[in-house]
């Protein structure tokens, strides 16, 4: 796809499994194919559950990443 699309990022603090996979899935419906959608969240599941939902989706995960609490994934959407 030769369109750029802006980042968007969604930062999800401080909420535990399954929102951050839930909200995530909510805001890459609403993206155009390709957008990239940054995700910031602490919840330590969010390490196993955010790149099994990439897969189960279809979606890339470009990065992941944990910088002190916060996990943060790079997905593009299929």
């Amino acid at each position: 796809m030769s369109e750029n699309h802006p980042e968007n990022t969604l930062d999800l603090s401080g909420l535990l499994c399954p929102l951050p996979v839930l909200k995530a899935r909510k805001r890459l419906e609403a993206m155009p194919q390709g957008g990239i959608l940054k995700v910031i969240a602490t919840d330590p599941m969010s390490a196993i559950d955010m790149p099994h939902f990439c897969n189960e989706q279809g979606h890339v995960l470009l990065d992941q990443q944990q910088d002190g609490a916060a996990f943060i994934f790079r997905i593009r959407r299929k």
